[in-house]
Order: structure tokens, then sequence, then C-alpha cells
């Protein structure tokens, strides 16, 4: 580690070593207490496969056995690139408990992406799910002199005999004699200020940052959201936003070990829909577009059903939106409760049942700004769904919602131990046992995003109001300033354009210029079943986009959205992007938030056309 601040916290904890909880250390105690549970489950070909805690605990083991003969030591770092199943979190919890760092990466980066975050973090290891990223390593290795070995975890298609695969890596694991006491051992030596998990940035505005949590960092998350959701052995949860992601990372590893709780691994992608109604979790974490979709998915399904139930659709809709005011705030009367009890048993029920959610006791959005409307949606129709405020620096812990006091445009008050303050030009600014070690390799930053009384600067721009409640305005980098002055932010009027079904990316224009304007890209589905029912021909995405039709749609949704809006923070004009958005083109990064310089570059001949 090369930054002087997080040399200087490990060498002061050297007095406080072995005295305080890990992961893996609590996941020994619930294989130890309550062994024969469920932990895990796997949808395989068809068929969910459990595991219990003993189970868990010894597959860690022997993974972490496995690794040890391999040269991973305290210090190390083994790289992951899978999508979510078990042997990720498995690994991630044999890495830790042998003090090495585990390093994340998306299966969706491409090879040149893989390429920086391997030889970033000096990974000496890289488990690979299978031929598909073992060819994107294959690609780049000799750049990476420091990747030792390569395990790979399924490896159907594989042609070279030479890579150890990761079942072969847990046997071997498990012959070496003891896998449970020896990991035990390694566990007992864990310094809980040490790093335990390295997890890189999105990186908008530049390479991404390899943000350093120590176990002490995952172990202040997990007490706390466990104590404010009330989480316990009883719930529930899917494993499906990427584990790389700390959201993702504090549901099925840290938060589940914490609780006790079962995690559940889908089929994922196309089979989410299916998995939701599998499973129906008991605690669910969406980001917007999660809702967004589920919101859109809902709309076309109804345009497809009969005139009856459309109309008992609305009417329970309706009754919804003008209740759920007072359900967000705990002062629902008798006959609210019985027009809810009809609504119900007439739709909203089944409707929930059809989403997964049916069983959910705590819904929450985060990662990014959501749309009040979607937000006035779920609630309408039973989901009752809360704000957090996070991010990878303070390891997610900041602000939640309260249960009873639910105010919509706001992310929360702060949760206990957490420390929130705005500084002089409007930055949110936290303080808490979660602030994370600082940067890989990278003193200049940390020292710029903590001070050195602990505060961590977000980034982002907001306000506390007088009861504490946190709104935020926009990311710091983000706010536009127009060619008269005026401050707008972008994102507000992004997520007015895409609380539509027919919206799937919209940006915002207009910094140093004399008027707003839009970059917009459709929902193909949406739009593509809307197109079906006029018979409007079309045969790609690109093709649609272009439609004259196509463009009067989006016209109206634009049109709705300005109705809302100051005239400074008007689209005046906007253009129909000809493509999907993606993360290997560069557009998106790996948690799909839009990179606006790259998007500028790449659409400047349409930008400056808006402007002419």
């Amino acid at each position: 580690m090369t930054s002087d601040l997080v040399a200087g916290r490990r060498q002061d904890s050297t007095a406080r070593r072995h005295t305080g909880p890990t992961l893996p250390g609590k996941l020994l105690d619930n294989a130890r207490e309550r062994g024969a549970a469920v932990a895990m489950r796997e949808k395989y070909r068809g068929y969910w496969r459990e595991w219990t805690w003993a189970d868990y605990a010894r597959r860690v083991a022997c993974v972490a056995a496995g690794l040890r003969a391999l040269g991973v030591e305290p210090g190390s770092r083994v790289a992951i690139h899978a999508e979510n199943r078990p042997e990720w979190v498995i690994a991630d919890l044999a890495v830790q408990g042998l003090g090495a760092q585990c390093v994340g990466i998306y299966p969706t980066s491409p090879a040149a992406e893989v390429a920086y975050l391997l030889g970033h973090s000096r990974a000496q290891v890289l488990i690979a799910e299978d031929e598909e990223q073992l060819d994107k390593a294959l690609a780049v290795r000799d750049e990476l002199p420091e990747l030792r070995h390569i395990v790979v975890i399924d490896p159907r298609g594989v042609s070279r005999n030479d890579l150890l695969t990761f079942e072969a890596l847990e046997r071997r694991g498990g012959d070496s004699g003891d896998p449970l006491g020896a990991f035990a051992a390694s566990v007992a030596e864990l310094d809980p200020a040490a790093p335990a998990i390295v997890v890189y940035t999105s990186g908008t505005t530049g390479p991404p940052k390899g943000a350093m949590l120590s176990h002490a960092n995952l172990v202040a998350s997990a007490s706390t959201f466990v104590g404010a959701l009330g989480g316990s052995a009883k719930d529930e949860v899917l494993s499906y936003l990427p584990l790389c992601h700390i959201a993702e990372r504090l549901t099925s590893v840290i938060d589940s070990v914490w609780a006790g709780s079962v995690v559940n691994f889908g089929e994922g992608g196309e089979s989410f829909a299916h998995d939701m109604r599998d499973i129906q979790p008991t605690v669910f974490l969406g980001v917007p577009r999660v809702w967004e979709k589920m919101l859109a998915g809902v709309e076309l399904k109804m345009a497809d059903a009969s005139r009856l139930k459309r109309v008992l659709y609305r009417f329970c809709l309706r009754q919804g939106r003008r209740i759920a005011p007072r359900r967000q705030r705990g002062r629902t009367t008798t006959g609210d409760r019985i027009v809810l009890a009809l609504c119900e048993l007439l739709v909203f029920r089944a409707l929930r049942e059809k989403l997964g959610l049916v069983r959910v006791r705590v819904a929450l959005s985060g990662a990014a700004p959501i749309a009040p409307q979607v937000l006035e949606y779920l609630w309408a129709i039973g989901v009752t769904v809360r704000e957090g405020y996070g991010q990878t620096e303070n390891t997610a812990v900041c602000t939640l919602t309260p249960e009873d006091d639910v105010r919509l445009g706001a992310v929360g008050k702060p949760l206990p131990g957490v420390e929130v303050r705005i500084a002089d030009d409007g930055e949110i600014l936290t303080r808490s046992p979660g602030v994370f070690l600082g940067y890989l390799d990278d003193p200049a930053a940390t020292a710029a995003t903590i001070e050195p009384d602990g505060w961590l600067h977000t980034g982002d721009v907001g306000e506390l109001d007088e009861d504490g409640f946190l709104h935020i305005t926009d990311r710091k980098k983000d706010i536009i300033i127009t060619a008269g002055g005026k401050n707008v932010s972008p994102s507000e009027i992004e997520n007015l354009l895409k609380v539509s079904p027919y919206i799937r990316e919209a940006m915002v224009i207009g910094d140093r210029r004399k008027y707003l304007t839009a970059l917009i890209g459709i929902e193909y589905d949406t739009v593509g079943d809307w197109a079906r029912r006029r018979d409007l021909p079309y045969t790609t995405y690109a093709d649609l986009s272009a439609k004259p039709e196509v463009h009067e749609l989006v016209e109206g949704v634009v049109d709705d959205a300005n109705a809302k809006l100051a005239n400074v923070e008007r689209i005046k004009r906007f253009t129909l992007i000809g493509k999907e958005l993606d993360h290997e083109g560069g557009e998106l990064t790996a948690t799909q938030k839009v990179k606006r310089k790259a998007i500028e570059q790449r659409f400047g001949a349409e930008i400056e056309a808006m402007y002419r």
C-alpha cells in the first residue's frame, strides 16, 4: 500500500490485533451454531439445490486451502471474473479468511478493462467463470507479469489442459488434511483494520479507482444494516446485481452472513423474472433501472389484458395512489384499510406475486437517483420501497429512509453511527465506521477524498432539511451551468424522462450553452410493442429509432416532462440515438451509469446539430 494514510492506519492497528469480528469468523460461527440450516441455493438445470451453513463453511475452507497451495497469503490479491453464483461468494470469503484481498471484475468488462484491473491490482490469481471470461484474460496475459494462476469455474468449451478448475482447486484443498481447522486458525489471525476487499469504482470520469475496504468496514456495514432492517435467519434474498458492486456484496455476502439469511442464485439474465417468482424474496434491493423495468413490464402486460382487467387495474391503482401518501407516514384510516384490502383481493396481491414481491418485507432502492413517480407507483401497488444512500467509499453506510416516515425526493436520515454535513459548496460529507481505507496506490486521490479528521467527500451535492432528511441534487461534477449562469441538475430532468416506459436512457446537455437539449435512447421492447400494435414495420433498433412516429411518441414524453419544469430546465430539442448504449462500447460503466464525456464525444455531431 502506498498511501501514507492507509499505512498509518495499519501501523496504529497493531495494538488492536485479533480483537474484532470479521465476516469469515461469523461464517464459522454460523456453521458451528446452526450448521444444518440452509445458507445458499442455486438453480441448476431448472432445479434448486441447497447448501447448509456447514457445507458453506467447509467449501470456503477447502477453497482457502487450495488458494494457499497456490501461494496466496496475507496481502495477496485474488480477482474473480464471473456472474453471480455460489463459487463467487465462496471464493470471496476464502480470500478474506486468508488475510488476502478479493477483487471483483464485472462480467461485462471488455479485455482492455480486464487488463487494467488485473494489472492495477497486481492480482496473483484470477478465478474466471467460463470460456468467454477466460479468453479475455488470455488475450492480455502477456501484459500481466504478476498473474501466476488462472482458475476456471466452468471448463465447458475450454480446450486448454494446463488450467486448474475450481472443482479441482476445492478438491485439492479438501485433501490437504484439516482445511476447516487451518481456516479457523487463519481467521483468528486476521487484523480487522487490514484490507479485506478492493472494490473498483465506476470510472465515469477516468480509469476506475480501487477502493480498499477493511474487515472492520464490512462488519460495521453488516451490523448497521442488519440492525436497521431487522435482518434475521428467516430472510431470503436473490443475488442478481453484479457482485463487484458494493450494493450486491452488501446483500449477498455481508448482510447474509451476518444475519444468517439464505442467499439464492438464479439463472440470471432473461430468467430474472422467473427467479423472482420462484424465490419471492423477503428482502429486495433494486437499482432504479430494475424498478423502472418492472413498471414498464406491468404497463406492457396490462395493454394486452382484457377490458375488465384493465378497468379493475386502473381503479385499484387510482385508490392506491390516493392512499399511498398516508401509508408512507403510517397514518391510514379504517376506510383506507378497507379499500386497500379490496384492491389487494382484486389486483395488487396477484400483481406482486407475478413480480416476485409478494413476501417482501424490506424493499430498497439505491445506487442512483430514482424518479419519485416510480416510487409513487410502487407504493400504490403495495411495494413499500424505501430509498437509501451510500457509496463504495463508505461501504454503503450513510442514510436510510425510516419505515414510518417516507418522504419521496429524500434519501432518508443518517443511519446509527453516521454523521452527515454539507460543505460550503454544497457537497455532502459523511463520517462513520464505514469510511474506507483509501484508494489502492493513489495517495493523492485518497487525501482529496478523506479529510484528516475522517470526513469523506462524497462528490454529491445536496442539502439537509430541518428534520434531518438528506436531499441529493446531483453529482458535483455533473451540475450544468448554462450560458445564462443558471445551475441545473441534469439527473432530475433525466429521471422525469426515464419514468416513461418508452425511454431507457436520457442524457441532458447544456453546460455553457444557451438552452438544454437531450440525447435519448428508446426502450426497445416497449417501443417495439407500441410499433407492432400500430402495424409500423421496423427491422433494427436504429431503424425503429429513426421512425418519425417514434420521434413523435418521444416528443410527447418530453413535452410532459417540460410541463413540470421551470423554463431554464426545459428540453428545447432532442435527438434519438441510433444504438443501445453498452459497457463494452465504452458508453456505460459496468453499473450502467452513463459516461457523459464518452457520450459527448461519440455523439458530438448530433449534439452540435441541436444547437445550430
